[in-house]
């Protein structure tokens, strides 16, 4: 009975540090960030992304920070022109959102306002694949 009791006790701690760890930041995130829509013409809450802010000096990299309905941090984006990939330009110190990371996207997309060339959408998830796919 003796090791049950600590043995118990050092497992709610962990689970209680684990619920903490996974606690959503919430957002809007503070300046230099300003919301993607009042730069560019693309809707205050993007379906499957959520509502992006992103620092203007950052551009066209990011980080862009997508948050859900109820202003929870959903994930950081990162958008990496095509013609920057095949020059091989590297892209260091690139910085994410203080949450911990579920899991990571690479998506390919032709362009669209505010990054119109062709690029890579690189999603690092603070979600889990289902409550990214819940982003109506």
């Amino acid at each position: 009975m003796r090791t049950t009791f600590p043995l118990a006790l050092a497992a709610a701690g962990f689970l209680a540090f684990a619920a903490t760890a996974h606690a959503q930041p919430q957002g809007p995130p503070e300046a230099p960030f300003q919301p993607v829509s009042a730069l560019v013409d693309l809707p205050d809450f993007i379906p499957g992304m959520g509502s992006l802010y992103v620092d203007p000096a950052t551009l066209p990299a990011g980080p862009f920070l997508a948050y859900d309905r109820d202003g929870g941090l959903v994930s950081t984006m990162y958008m990496i022109p095509l013609s920057a990939l095949n020059a091989q330009k590297p892209f260091e110190n690139l910085e994410a959102a203080d949450a911990l990371v579920d899991h990571v996207d690479v998506q390919f997309n032709a362009g669209h306002p505010g990054v119109a060339e062709p690029h890579y959408h690189i999603v690092l998830w603070h979600v889990s694949v289902a409550e990214a796919a819940g982003l109506q």
